[in-house]
């Protein structure tokens, strides 16, 4: 069984992962002379959203001038799914905890994990083919060899542009979740077993 400790911990990193129903997950920004202010997206649980109100049509209307696919948020997959599964995780983290039972904690973390890291190869080459797979029959501006994939995380040039991409507030919170999961496992300590009497001779 676990620790009382260690039962709150995972309590806690399930209750976390309802942060991402409420905040963004990650959030990708673009830099440019003639974008002083900046622009960018920001990716949640269900959809995709202009980090202002109009950032991205914005986005959109450049990727359209180098021959990238309009980024439309009803035709993402992922975005119906999501919501599901962190919903399912969230509740079996709650019940891992409730029931105390160690074996269900590492598999409940070891699923968090699992699906943390499916998450972001999938984001990966979502990334790729947007960046990747481009119309340079009808594209405006052509570079030949040029790619126009944002990085995973961090900041890359892509012609006159910088594009970071981080996590969001949401995505912070499951990394957090993930934290505390694993903590909770590395620093449970079974009770020490009563020591037994001396035998009297």
């Amino acid at each position: 069984m676990l620790s009382t400790r260690s039962r709150i911990l995972v309590a806690l990193a399930a209750v976390l992962l309802i942060g991402m129903f409420v905040t963004p997950i990650w959030r990708v920004f673009l830099d440019a002379p003639q974008y002083p202010e900046g622009i960018g997206m920001q990716i949640w649980i269900n959809t995709v959203k202009g980090a202002k109100e109009n950032d991205l049509n914005n986005i959109n209307n450049l990727n359209h001038y180098i021959g990238m696919k309009k980024i439309i948020p009803d035709a993402i997959p992922e975005l119906k799914l999501m919501p599901f599964i962190v919903g399912v995780l969230a509740a079996a983290g709650l019940g891992a905890a409730a029931a105390g039972k160690r074996r269900l904690a590492q598999a409940w973390v070891v699923a968090l994990l699992v699906i943390a890291v499916a998450g972001l190869a999938d984001f990966y080459k979502w990334e790729y083919e947007y960046g990747h797979d481009l119309d340079m029959e009808n594209a405006i501006i052509k570079v030949p060899g040029m790619s126009y994939q944002p990085p995973l995380i961090g900041s890359k040039q892509l012609l006159n542009f910088t594009a970071t991409s981080i996590p969001g507030p949401g995505g912070y919170a499951a990394i957090i979740a993930l934290g505390l999961g694993v903590l909770a496992l590395v620093t449970d300590r079974k009770p020490k077993e009563p020591a037994e009497p001396a035998a009297i001779h």
